[in-house]
């Protein structure tokens, strides 16, 4: 694996080709993060267009991130391989290309394929750009790095639902494929132009390894996206979901563990500390951000009224909050522990979510915006420090490798976290419906005066119905309610893990090999 350093970790670029690098790798970054979620307010568009059925117009987002997960691990084996220059304008071409096919998709067979396709194109992009990052600034900047590639990371998922949408309405669901056109095009000539490729190594492909990862993912994958409408494990289907993971997990741990050779998930990486623990927090700030924005929007468009683009409007202050987090941790990150930072961001998420168990159906726009901000700030705060410290103690050859896994994670936390609350906001619905009716008789209505019930029962069905849709109503609050409040248990269960983490040298890095890049 050490013929592979240079491969996997790009010297420290001069000016101004470091800004033209940056932003052409947060391009990639951005289009290929906003593609994961702009899609979702697009699937009754789509439905009707290609000729799908409700249960099957969701593999249209179901593929992608199947095929993502799938190929996320072998970045850092394809980096090696092929140079990591060449590897980003490949993906870049192909997820382009990939998006206009999708654009021009016919009927649902199409889409999906399609779709599988820009999943793996997509998969490399987010881990390399990371890499690059990290290799371009020299290592008392990895703070500042981190806050810009971050920024396109946790703004992408908040403002895709909202393009999307605004696409959706005024053009084509179409166009939320060929956006990507342009932003692709010049990501690619920004590191075509300016960035140098890497030597290549030869690094051993782990197929038993990668295989018994992607049988693994891809089952957990499958087995979260179908639970739901399978009824979970009353569903053999799901059962055989459930035993492929395992055992997939199980012989890769064991298959990790004492193989003398190089494996899909290196092992040194698995020893570090700060990996590790940074793994978890990975998986926790995915859950938080990506269960958070899968349960606001229906919230607030089904209980409060909310229209598509105010929905937008109001959750848009929260990636407001993280970019100024980002912002300011980028500047303070080198001066200050990121330790006490990542728990100052958990701190603060805490507290957003504690003010979003206050919710209630009388309240105007005002609460979920400051619990936006707030919980924006705590993501931001968490976020640069958590990958700046990840990354602190492996050595560069590592770096393409580590990103790839820390993606990884996010994105199974966020899989499993909207999973959880999907589920538990079904079952807390059903619960709390029940317990409001048992306290409802003609002659027990609360806050209703005494006549009331004489007049229900002569205007009959119509009052019921009505009564019932007002139980209903005040259930699903108090669902959202319980969801919001077990994020916060989750959250505040995985803070005291802060800990673990040690804190990073900032002295030069002396694996860094030489400027390389003009």
């Amino acid at each position: 694996m050490a013929a592979s350093a240079a491969a996997t970790a790009p010297g420290v670029a001069r000016s101004p080709n470091r800004v033209v690098i940056t932003f052409s790798v947060m391009a990639a970054t951005i289009m290929q993060v906003l593609d994961s979620t702009i899609a979702n307010v697009a699937l009754p568009h789509m439905q009707a267009s290609l000729g799908a059925a409700q249960d099957t117009i969701v593999w249209v987002l179901t593929s992608y991130i199947v095929a993502s997960a799938i190929a996320i691990p072998i970045t850092g084996w394809l980096a090696d391989r092929f140079g990591v220059k060449r590897l980003l304008l490949i993906s870049i071409g192909g997820f382009v290309v990939t998006s206009m096919m999708c654009g021009a998709a016919q009927n649902l067979d199409q889409m999906v394929a399609f779709r599988v396709l820009q999943g793996v194109f997509g998969a490399f992009l987010v881990p390399l750009a990371q890499s690059v990052m990290l290799g371009i600034y020299p290592r008392e900047k990895h703070g500042q790095a981190m806050a810009l590639w971050g920024m396109g990371v946790m703004i992408g998922p908040i403002m895709g639902p909202m393009l999307g949408g605004w696409l959706t309405e005024n053009f084509d669901w179409r166009w939320v494929f060929y956006i990507n056109l342009p932003i692709g095009i010049l990501a690619a000539l920004g590191i075509w132009l300016c960035m140098d490729e890497t030597p290549r190594g030869e690094r051993r492909f782990d197929l038993f390894g990668f295989a018994l990862l992607a049988m693994a993912v891809g089952a957990l994958q499958l087995l979260l996206d179908r639970g739901e409408s399978e009824d979970w494990f009353a569903a053999l289907e799901i059962w055989i979901y459930a035993g492929l993971m395992v055992s997939g997990l199980w012989m890769l741990i064991v298959h990790t563990a004492t193989s003398s050779r190089e494996t899909v998930l290196p092992g040194a990486l698995l020893r570090d500390r700060n990996v590790v623990t940074a793994l978890v927090f990975s998986a926790g700030l995915g859950l938080v951000l990506f269960a958070g924005m899968a349960l606001m929007p229906p919230m607030l468009q089904h209980l409060f009224g909310y229209p598509t683009i105010t929905t937008g409007l109001v959750l848009a202050p929260r990636g407001v909050g993280t970019m100024l987090a980002m912002m300011v941790v980028g500047r303070i990150v080198g001066k200050v522990d990121p330790r006490l930072l990542i728990f100052l961001g958990f701190g603060l998420t805490s507290l957003s979510l504690y003010q979003m168990t206050g919710f209630s159906l009388e309240m105007d726009m005002t609460p979920v915006i400051v619990s936006g901000v707030i919980q924006g700030l705590g993501i931001g705060f968490i976020f640069v420090p958590l990958n700046t410290i990840a990354f602190a103690t492996i050595a560069p050859n590592l770096r393409t490798d580590a990103a790839s896994l820390l993606t990884l994670i996010r994105s199974l936390g966020s899989s499993i976290g909207i999973s959880l609350v999907t589920v538990m906001l079904s079952h807390n619905l059903q619960t709390s419906h029940a317990d409001l009716a048992a306290h409802l008789t003609p002659f027990n209505v609360p806050l209703a005066d005494p006549a009331l019930a004489a007049r229900m029962a002569s205007v009959g069905d119509t009052a019921l119905v009505a009564l019932d849709a007002e139980v209903n109503r005040q259930a699903l609050m108090i669902a959202y309610l319980d969801d919001f409040q077990l994020m916060l248990i989750l959250t505040l269960a995985i803070m005291p893990l802060v800990v673990l983490l040690r804190k990073p040298s900032h002295a030069p890095d002396p694996d860094a090999p030489p400027a390389h890049m003009d």
